[in-house]
């Protein structure tokens, strides 16, 4: 079944709801956006999925560099990020972008939180310094390949993968959608995140073409700039009951 990442929460209550409605992973923006959480937001937000899953957080136990080999590393954290949503679902995932490692580690730390999601277009360097597994962001160029793609996708760096639309205004809730016959390529060699332009009315489509591990949804759940949670709840249902027949 499709994994569900409602990316951009600001208030417990959304996340809670998003929760129950079957969310996987919540994301919460740290990156300069107007979605961004108050460290109050965030307080609240971890604290309330904390008391509804009954786990501090996340155990996800991927392989490390070396131990699997390149072709298998994303299956393998695929695994284990599945492993861990069925034990303490939904994770919470941090989005950050222009910032120093070293904040996004005690960002990370002190928020309790279980992946770090980087969308600045770091470098490989950068993803390693973090100490949570890293779902990367690849932004997608109107005539990019597939084969662009997979030279970011480099194996023992990021945990997964995120394809989202490229913006010269955003790095991410552009409410755009990218070429999905590119995303499909890449599912077909290894586990993506789908984002860009995702609603209710599409991604059932989305995912029977493109087949993603998961699929990730901002602006296409709000309602004038603002969650709504009967949006959250059509979405969450067309991912999950979509057809994934290859």
């Amino acid at each position: 079944m499709t994994r569900v990442k409602i990316c951009g929460v600001r208030d417990a209550a959304t996340a809670v709801a998003a929760m129950h409605a079957g969310a996987d992973l919540i994301g919460l923006v740290f990156a300069e956006s107007i979605r961004k959480v108050t460290p109050q937001e965030c307080h609240d937000v971890v604290e309330a999925l904390r008391a509804e899953r009954r786990v501090l957080a996340a155990h996800i136990d991927g392989p490390h560099a070396g131990e699997v080999s390149g072709r298998t590393w994303f299956s393998a954290w695929n695994e284990a990020i599945d492993d861990a949503v069925f034990h303490c679902r939904p994770l919470v995932a941090g989005v950050f972008a222009d910032m120093t490692s070293q904040d996004v580690n005690e960002i990370a730390d002190a928020a309790g939180l279980d992946i770090v999601q980087l969308s600045g277009g770091e470098s490989d360097r950068f993803c390693r310094e973090i100490r949570l597994p890293v779902l990367r962001v690849i932004h997608v160029e109107e005539q990019a390949t597939a084969e662009d793609v997979f030279d970011r996708a480099v194996p023992g760096i990021s945990a997964a993968i995120l394809l989202d639309t490229a913006s010269a205004a955003a790095r991410g809730g552009t409410g755009e959608t990218f070429d999905w016959a590119v995303a499909a390529e890449v599912a077909a060699r290894l586990p993506i995140v789908l984002a860009g332009g995702l609603t209710a009315e599409n991604v059932a489509g989305a995912v029977a073409g493109v087949h993603p591990w998961a699929v990730d949804v901002s602006s296409g759940v709000e309602t004038n700039g603002r969650k709504d949670i009967e949006k959250i709840r059509a979405f969450i249902g067309a991912a999950k009951g979509a057809p994934v027949e290859r």
